[in-house]
């Protein structure tokens, strides 16, 4: 089955029949770490053009009429690859809710996709990022609600970032949230940050939401945020992204315990 046709199989009306893509893409991947197991939580598939270039020379020419086309078509790149690769932790992909129409159809191609790669289901991952505008949030709890039920983990990326905050997450309980790398960047100097980070932690601890740091690229940031009691991190201090392959992970030494 092709790309296109796995967009469209199974789908609602609004789906089928639609064109293929105008454009091309491919992937990279980004390991998120476990600093304390020294391992690879998951990788994340970033959107990359062909001759790699970067994320906003392909997102500028997703628009209204493509956008369902285009998440669909990263969701089934990302599984692919990824299979390809021998990807045995987790795989997380983003995904635009507002390219979602009915949650439980539009996601039958991804589990098509997970079946034809022989792809686990629970470890895909699926992001929605905290800065794009949700028009309906009854619509994204049901998509969460629906990804939960088929067995993927949900997660809000870029935490901090958008104008939701603690409203997006007193509604919708995430399996994971991703720290804003806004809000890491040189927190090992500044105590308002440090704050505010350690304040959504003790939140998410107890309600049992993992805490992925991302955008961490220096030994001191890492050290503040292991320290606090953070293990997940995404940064070019452990890797920077590949594309279609696997990139060679650093662990830092640090130390959390000063």
């Amino acid at each position: 089955m092709s790309d296109s046709e796995a967009q469209t199989a199974g789908g609602c009306s609004r789906c089928r029949d639609l064109p293929s893509l105008p454009f091309e893409f491919t992937m990279a991947f980004q390991p998120i770490v476990d600093i304390e197991q020294r391992t690879v939580f998951a990788y994340e598939a970033l959107v990359r053009g062909l001759k790699g270039e970067g994320a906003f020379e392909i997102l500028s020419q997703v628009t209204e009429e493509n956008r369902y086309q285009f998440d669909q078509a990263c969701r089934i790149k990302a599984i692919e690859l990824a299979a390809r690769l021998k990807v045995t932790c987790g795989l997380s992909i983003n995904f635009l809710p507002n390219a979602v129409y009915e949650p439980k159809s539009c996601i039958k191609a991804t589990l098509e996709a997970a079946e034809r790669y022989h792809f686990p289901c629970d470890h895909i991952i699926f992001e929605v990022t905290e800065s794009e505008p949700v028009g309906d949030p009854a619509h994204l709890g049901a998509i969460f609600k629906e990804y939960r039920a088929q067995g993927f983990t949900t997660a809000i990326d870029d935490f901090g970032a958008g104008h939701a905050g603690l409203n997006l997450l007193a509604d919708f309980q995430p399996g994971i949230i991703k720290l804003d790398m806004a809000l890491i960047r040189d927190i090992d100097s500044n105590k308002i940050r440090q704050s505010i980070v350690e304040g959504v932690f003790h939140t998410t601890r107890e309600l049992g939401i993992d805490v992925i740091a991302e955008g961490v690229e220096t030994v001191a940031e890492l050290g503040v945020l292991q320290r606090m009691g953070i293990r997940l991190f995404q940064g070019y201090l452990f890797a920077r992204p590949a594309v279609e392959q696997l990139p060679e992970v650093h662990y830092p030494n640090s130390s959390p315990t000063e």
